[in-house]
């Protein structure tokens, strides 16, 4: 087997991890309870906040280590950007912002897609970020002499797939809750992974004018998986009586993620 066609087949791991994550609301039965529906809320806040610091932040400030006293510079500056990009989005969507005289189910359905549109859109950018990582291994793996070998690579190309199979099921399993169809549901779960092998790709032939862009790139996904957390999520999960499950779900992602991050580094 050749290195190239090697490469290949590494880089479409992580998306294989998104599309059994996204398969998942094929296991769902009927309709989701009110409180599975929270739970699942929750979850999906807790996996992009902990995706949001561990796969992303901390690397970002780490990548920019060398500016000294100003390392905090591309994340903040990326962080920022991503919050911005996210409200921007939200105040010039048409269906957004509906009058109150619209009839209920008009302003539900609006709702609903405003949400899709943010989760997909925030998971999508955490994975270009994402998908870069293993762009780069490979490319050291194709070169040889690098001191990166195969195995190495098709290591992280695992681990990143075993972390993206919550983040696959944390968009599919909500908005078959919220009423959309399992078939329509799993593709945009498995949508929002295949920007993984593309972004590893284009990273492999510009590996080294990307490097530099990486902290501010990994930093805007961050902030705009945060907002769509913070806007969309929670709230949500909350939901108009006191509940713990919000609560449970996000405690539950959270660890869950952290230790996928932090275990498979």
């Amino acid at each position: 087997m050749n290195l190239i066609f090697q490469t290949a087949l590494g880089l479409l791991i992580p998306f294989i991890g998104t599309a059994a994550g996204a398969a998942c609301v094929f296991l769902l039965r009927g309709e989701m309870s009110e409180n599975l529906k929270k739970s699942m809320l929750g979850f999906a806040s807790g996996v992009m906040v902990a995706a949001s610091v561990f796969s992303l932040l901390l690397p970002a400030l780490e990548e920019s280590a060398g500016m000294g006293k100003l390392s905090f510079l591309p994340a903040s500056i990326g962080t920022a950007a991503g919050f911005a990009f996210l409200l921007l989005l939200d105040s010039l969507i048409p269906h957004l912002h509906m009058d109150a005289s619209e009839p209920e189910g008009a302003r539900r359905s609006s709702k609903l897609l405003n949400r899709s549109v943010m989760l997909c859109l925030a998971v999508t950018l955490h994975n270009i970020p994402e998908g870069m990582a293993p762009g780069v291994v490979f490319s050291g793996a194709l070169q040889q002499g690098q001191g990166v070998s195969m195995a190495s690579a098709y290591a992280l190309a695992v681990g990143i797939a075993i972390q993206n199979f919550p983040e696959g099921a944390v968009i599919s399993m909500p908005l078959a809750g919220e009423g959309r169809s399992k078939k329509r549901a799993f593709l945009l779960g498995l949508l929002s992974g295949a920007v993984e092998p593309i972004a590893a790709v284009i990273t492999i032939f510009l590996t080294r004018q990307i490097t530099t862009l990486l902290p501010y790139l990994l930093s805007f996904a961050a902030g705009a998986m945060l907002y769509v957390v913070v806007e969309e999520l929670i709230p949500e999960a909350s939901g108009s009586s006191h509940s713990n499950h919000g609560t449970i779900g996000f405690a539950a992602g959270f660890i869950l993620m952290m230790i996928l991050d932090v275990a498979l580094g």
